[in-house]
């Protein structure tokens, strides 16, 4: 790699790097947030309008996992029309439409009609994540990116938490124009996306050129740096995108991303369930403020996940002691379901297993891709995945008892025990240590 280039004011990947972050990672940050605390209020939602739709554990089941049956169908379209017209007018309609539809949630009236306002949410929100993995490949090298995507990912325990806090506390407390709590937690939670989408559309540019906030010369060096990580590959046709689906290892990746899906899913659709099972007389605003401890510690932990797992290099070995972690979080869930503080440790665990995963797995299955398939790629990694957002709280909702959702978590815990040991089984090389040590000098390093 050539000396980097000097300007005025500094050196100018230290700077662009830095400009980059502060003023991408926001917006991108916030959408991530409210649209996986949009897709998770239900279970929140759940602790009120259970009484009043007649809601059953398995009904419950149902209506947060069908969200995921259209999500998936959609997920790929999405990507491969952002990638056409950009990420701007695209993520913002995504933004728009689902904060309209979260926001109708809370004027259904019966059981059919949350399930066709889930329905209708899978397809509003569908390429959001893909999306947005993809638009961090336009912004960021491979050194910072697995920074970058941590930061991304921090966006659901973010979103867990507000949700979490705000929900319990609606719940209690806003009965407003005659609507119950739960309604006003579709409502209250899903308006913020109207305003995040106009928001995208005036502030995000397209890519590095469009980006008001660089200078020319420093556009121009970070496109010439991400350029510069691809083989020089000639456009592809719509066909020739979609061959990736046929790559073998990026499905083998996708399902075991699936089984480590039905993990993260359950655990957050049910948790409201599961701490209110642990004291018969907890409020909704006891149930979202110990709700929100375990995603803030497991924020903390995909913090340290991710800066060890981009200082060493190392991806594989990261994600499968994380799948077990999460897993033994959840056995002991169901041993201590009777003791608050036993359980509340083990339901940490089990957040810092799922949420520290995901930086590390992203980094390790972007580099199966070429920049070409990378549209296309994500999002089929990601489609795949969804299933395990369906078969999670659903397979949890059937097997669990009003009474008892523990007895439902034996599921997940397989789950997340197959994920540990497919990922053990690839092979995938170790970061450029030597790499990253040269080019200390042009950006900071991801460590």
């Amino acid at each position: 790699m050539s000396a980097p280039a000097e300007v005025e004011g500094g050196d100018i990947g230290s700077r662009t790097v830095r400009k980059v972050s502060t003023r991408i990672l926001p917006i991108v940050g916030l959408l991530y947030v409210f649209n996986y605390m949009d897709r998770a209020n239900i279970s929140y939602a759940q602790l009120g309008m259970q009484h009043e739709l007649a809601i059953t554990t398995a009904t419950f089941g149902v209506a947060a996992s069908i969200f995921f049956l259209v999500y998936v169908l959609f997920e790929i379209p999405s990507n491969m029309i952002m990638k056409r017209i950009g990420a701007r007018i695209w993520l913002a309609r995504i933004a728009i439409s689902w904060g309209l539809v979260t926001v109708l949630t809370g004027f259904v009236q019966n059981v059919p009609q949350l399930y066709g306002a889930r329905i209708l949410l899978g397809i509003a929100e569908a390429g959001l994540f893909p999306g947005l993995l993809l638009y961090m490949t336009l912004w960021f090298r491979t050194r910072e990116r697995g920074r970058a995507i941590a930061a991304l990912a921090l966006a659901q325990p973010v979103a867990m938490v507000l949700g979490s806090l705000t929900g319990g506390v609606i719940l209690d407390h806003v009965q407003w124009f005659g609507l119950s709590g739960w309604r006003w937690v579709f409502i209250l939670q899903g308006a913020p996306a109207l305003l995040l989408g106009a928001l995208t559309l005036l502030y995000l540019p397209n890519v590095p050129s469009q980006a008001r906030f660089l200078s020319k010369q420093e556009s121009e060096w970070l496109e010439r740096e991400i350029r510069a990580e691809y083989h020089s590959e000639e456009p592809e046709t719509l066909l020739g995108q979609l061959r990736i689906l046929k790559n073998r290892k990026v499905l083998y990746l996708a399902v075991a991303n699936l089984f480590a899906a039905c993990g993260l899913y359950g655990f957050t659709f049910f948790l409201p369930q599961i701490i209110s099972q642990l004291d018969p007389d907890y409020s909704a605003t006891n149930i979202g403020v110990l709700g929100a401890i375990p995603f803030l510690i497991g924020a903390v932990g995909m913090l340290l996940v991710a800066r060890n797992s981009d200082r060493t290099g190392e991806r594989r070995g990261h994600v499968v002691v994380l799948m077990v972690l999460a897993a033994a979080g959840l056995a002991g869930t169901i041993a201590f379901r009777d003791q608050p503080v036993p359980a509340l440790v083990c339901l940490s665990l089990v957040a810092i297993g799922v949420l520290g995963y995901m930086a590390p797995y992203w980094a390790m299955a972007a580099r199966v891709l070429s920049r070409e398939h990378t549209a296309v790629g994500l999002a089929a990694i990601n489609s795949i995945a969804a299933l395990g957002g369906f078969l999670g709280p659903y397979v949890i909702g059937i097997n669990a008892g009003d009474g008892d959702v523990s007895v439902g978590l034996y599921f997940p815990i397989g789950c997340l025990i197959v994920c540990a040991v497919m990922l053990l089984a690839v092979r995938v090389p170790r970061d450029d240590g030597a790499e990253r040590k040269r080019s200390a000098g042009s950006a900071p390093t991801a460590g």
